[in-house]
């Protein structure tokens, strides 16, 4: 079993996930339910008919991992130019914590994800060039995702210059009969309209800053978190 520590020493805290470093492997994240969002609790909260089904559709890393799979049958290796790779499940002291790739710039420091990005930098020409590379290829490779959120995609930089786009979380549809797995025209339909409503979502992030508003509460990323422990 891994010990990751307290949970003040994850890097990362998400809406119900804990993200620490891989003790064995710096450039790899273990990524844990937090123990206030376990699959119970999570599916008390649901209204009928949802909190009728089973535990195991509570467990976020576990669907993440059955996402990830269908990804490599239905989509394969070019999937990975725009997501990390995953490495499948530890134990660790807060249960089975899920391993990926963590994307970083050419400083081995953490990719800053694209809200973050946006709020220091703006929408920049060269940001807007990476924004259109990115919705193209994904959506020619119809990838599946719910509503694509700034928080979720990180900007990954070759000193300074934008490299790529990653989306990080939030993959999968979440059609009951998700269809669009087996029929690549349907996902690529699909995946054009989720990837189309990023330029509004940009807007209103930078809307909410000229206006003075609270930067809100997820995804941004001190300069110490971002530093990656030696292995």
């Amino acid at each position: 079993m891994i010990n990751l520590g307290t949970e003040s020493q994850a890097f990362a805290r998400g809406g119900n996930r804990l993200c620490f470093f891989d003790p064995s492997d710096s450039k790899r994240c273990i990524k844990v339910l937090r123990p206030d969002r376990d699959p119970l609790t999570k599916r008390a909260q649901r209204g009928f008919p949802r909190n009728l089904k089973p535990l195991r559709y509570f467990d976020d890393n576990r669907e993440e991992f059955l996402v990830y799979q269908q990804i490599e049958k239905s989509i394969g290796e070019s999937a990975f130019e725009l997501i990390p790779r995953g490495f499948g499940f530890v134990d660790t002291n807060y249960g089975r914590g899920l391993v990926s790739e963590i994307i970083t710039d050419s400083d081995d420091k953490i990719s800053i994800s694209l809200k973050q990005y946006v709020w220091i930098q703006g929408v920049t020409d060269e940001l807007n060039s990476a924004l259109d590379r990115f919705k193209r290829r994904w959506s020619e490779l119809g990838m599946p995702s719910r509503n694509l959120l700034l928080h979720n995609i990180v900007v990954q930089q070759d000193s300074g210059v934008i490299k790529r786009l990653v989306v990080i979380d939030g993959l999968g549809w979440s059609d009951l009969f998700p269809l669009a797995y087996w029929i690549p025209s349907i996902a690529r339909k699909k995946a054009k309209r989720k990837v189309g409503r990023l330029p509004e979502s940009i807007n209103e992030l930078i809307e909410k800053k000229t206006l003075g508003k609270d930067w809100g509460y997820h995804g941004w990323l001190d300069d110490s978190k971002r530093e990656v422990p030696p292995n």
